[in-house]
């Protein structure tokens, strides 16, 4: 037991030293700008370090959630109800997006700029993918390729083939699943010592993004970069509070805490990706299983953005404001529309909703992309928000879909919420405790019948 509280008080100062880390990257990016700028590749081998897990570990996740499960119809059902709840999460937080948007009607007093829209041309560049492009793009070039390329669906659709082939196998795939569990082990020490470099990671990325903006832009822009906090504020407490409180009978402000980890990860590097392996990690330690984990996750990082939805809405009639071209009412709802689509190509990674609604208005109002340069200046302050509300949105995203398909253990949920069951941050896996026996009860309980059989 003392060993086990010396290694939590050990996890504990490391994440004191990311907020201290924090701050003093904020100190030396309004004192030494021209210093802190060139800080920037420390943040990013940071995040790199952090990108480099997520193929492993989803890879992992997915094939022992798919490959234990006897019936893939439970897969399916999963999958199904997990994008029937992101299309329509999708469409409430760009709906608001667009309330709040014409509440507050930003970008009416600010005029374009020849640098601005050079600034916008750049970030339109390339960044039109179509829907076929979009689709094709979830298929590997090889199988080793959805590995190498980082793309976190290429290796979605590789898992749940593996996973699906498992299942086919039997008996005759339990060794290959014992293996991919002593590697899945590996892979999260691997990540654990990784998050040790995270208060460096995070001062180098603080630094420069503090560097290169400077006041300037915040004060122009603070209308619609607090706006934009604002609501998304009201989205995670309001929205996804509710949803979760009445459907789940979860506390989001206990979820919130027992993820803040995550979220002050996030807070310093701007991308979501890099909390994704730990929210696996945590989710299946407070009781959701390893299918429900495995499939809503990574699914809901490329398709559960809704941090990235309302940034697409309220940016756009920021810009549309700012141009001098306010959108009519049935505008504003065909790009609603619009968006819904263009949303589901943004990665959770930082920059990427910028191109996602450069790329957007160039299909939809080529006339407003020029406008894009006028936030660019924020985009990564925005980035903040737009990413803890897209984690936000998936960690609930995960305890709704293991609710309704019955995958979640409510006891075990409310002791780990309430602190009595500790995360165990060396290992990130429990090791054959909390919810990992469960999942393999049902497993051999399924394979007994099919023992019987062979001895006749």
């Amino acid at each position: 037991m003392a060993v086990a509280a010396k290694q939590r008080d050990r996890t504990h100062y490391l994440y004191i030293a990311v907020i201290a880390a924090v701050a003093l990257g904020i100190l030396v990016g309004f004192a030494a700008p021209g210093v802190a700028v060139e800080l920037k590749p420390i943040g990013a081998g940071f995040v790199n370090l952090i990108k480099m897990m997520i193929s492993p570990i989803i890879f992992c996740t997915i094939v022992l959630g798919v490959g234990s499960v006897r019936k893939a119809a439970k897969v399916g059902a999963v999958g199904g109800l997990a994008l029937g709840y992101f299309l329509v999460m999708s469409t409430v937080a760009l709906a608001i997006g667009l309330l709040v948007g014409n509440f507050l009607e930003p970008g009416s007093t600010l005029h374009i700029t020849e640098a601005a829209r050079e600034a916008g041309a750049e970030q339109a560049g390339g960044a039109g993918e179509s829907t076929a492009d979009f689709l094709l793009g979830i298929i590997p070039t090889t199988i080793v390729s959805a590995f190498t390329e980082g793309e976190v669906l290429q290796t979605l659709l590789v898992a749940l083939l593996a996973g699906f082939a498992l299942q086919a196998m039997g008996r005759t795939g339990e060794p290959i699943i014992r293996g991919i569990t002593h590697i899945q082990r590996l892979v999260f020490r691997i990540l654990a010592m990784i998050m040790w470099a995270a208060p460096v990671g995070a001062f180098g990325a603080i630094a420069a993004v503090v560097g290169e903006t400077g006041l300037d832009a915040l004060k122009s822009l603070a209308i619609i970069m607090i706006g934009f906090y604002v609501t998304c504020a009201l989205f995670v407490f309001v929205v996804l509070g509710a949803l979760l409180r009445m459907i789940a009978g979860v506390n989001l402000f206990s979820l919130l805490k027992y993820l803040g980890r995550e979220f002050l990860l996030i807070l310093s590097t701007s991308s979501s990706e890099s909390a994704l392996p730990r929210l696996i990690a945590k989710m299946e330690h407070m009781g959701v299983s390893k299918p429900v984990v495995g499939i809503t996750v990574p699914t809901g990082y490329s398709f559960n953005l809704d941090g990235t939805a309302i940034y697409l809405t309220m940016s756009s009639l920021f810009i549309a404001n700012a141009m001098g071209d306010p959108l009519s009412a049935g505008e504003q709802i065909s790009l609603l529309v619009f968006m819904v689509i263009a949303s589901k190509g943004a990665a959770g990674v930082t920059g990427a909703g910028l191109a996602t609604l450069a790329g957007g208005l160039q299909s939809h109002r080529p006339e407003l992309v020029d406008g894009v340069g006028l936030i660019v200046g924020i985009d990564r302050f925005m980035s903040e928000a737009r990413a803890l509300t897209n984690f936000a949105g998936n960690a609930v995203a995960t305890v709704l879909v293991g609710h309704w398909t019955k995958e979640i253990d409510k006891e075990r949920v409310g002791e780990v919420l309430a602190g009595r069951i500790p995360f165990d941050e060396k290992t990130l896996v429990d090791d054959g405790h909390g919810p990992a026996p469960s999942d393999e009860v049902p497993e051999q309980r399924d394979s007994a019948p099919a023992e019987q059989p062979a001895k006749v």
